[in-house]
């Protein structure tokens, strides 16, 4: 394997290959993000660089469809709005930037998935202390070990890879289960 393209190739194909082991942890959190959405409470979602990215792909697939026609569900990406995220940063600090959105659009019954493949992401850590304070709850999307994250959020998926790039691609594949889950739960999945 001499090309680039072949030697990520191979490293995604052993990460995948670890994955099932995350199954369980994958289905409860699908499930109790169903539960939160079925009761009226909306589903947020943080992270920075791909992860904000990652989380602007995943609520899209909530707000508009993920397979099928299907009424919207409420995902919000906190990442999107680039005068909340410029006003927060510059008046208190770029460390709150998600948790002030948090206290101010949450409600307890809401959902907070916080991505992060450290882990240890400074202004998602506040994001999940905030959401966990007033009620919602937390489900870190994460790498590496976990990092702190791991034992903040109320559940936490950690990909077990070093290598951010797989890492992100996990998140993305766990990430449409978890939006599958949801609709199976929902009964809207087509």
């Amino acid at each position: 394997m001499n090309s680039l393209f072949l030697r990520n190739l191979e490293e995604h194909q052993q990460l995948m290959a670890a994955l099932p082991a995350l199954d369980d942890a994958i289905g409860a959190a699908g499930r109790q993000l169903a539960a939160l959405l079925a009761g009226g409470g909306k589903l947020m979602f943080c992270g920075n660089g791909g992860s904000a990215a990652d989380s602007q792909h995943l609520a899209s697939e909530l707000t508009g469809r993920f397979i099928n026609d299907r009424r919207p569900l409420a995902g919000l990406a906190l990442s999107t709005d680039s005068s909340a995220l410029t006003c927060i940063g510059n008046d208190y600090s770029f460390d709150e930037v998600f948790a002030r959105q948090v206290a101010g659009l949450g409600r307890a019954g809401d959902g907070l998935i916080a991505i992060s493949t450290s882990g240890n992401s400074r202004n998602v850590l506040r994001a999940v202390a905030v959401a966990r304070e007033a009620g919602i709850w937390t489900l870190g999307l994460l790498g590496r070990d976990g990092g702190k994250l791991r034992e903040a959020c109320d559940a936490a998926i950690v990909v077990p890879s070093q290598v951010t790039a797989r890492i992100q691609e996990a998140h993305i594949l766990i990430g449409h289960t978890l939006c599958g889950v949801i609709e199976a739960e929902l009964g809207i999945a087509g």
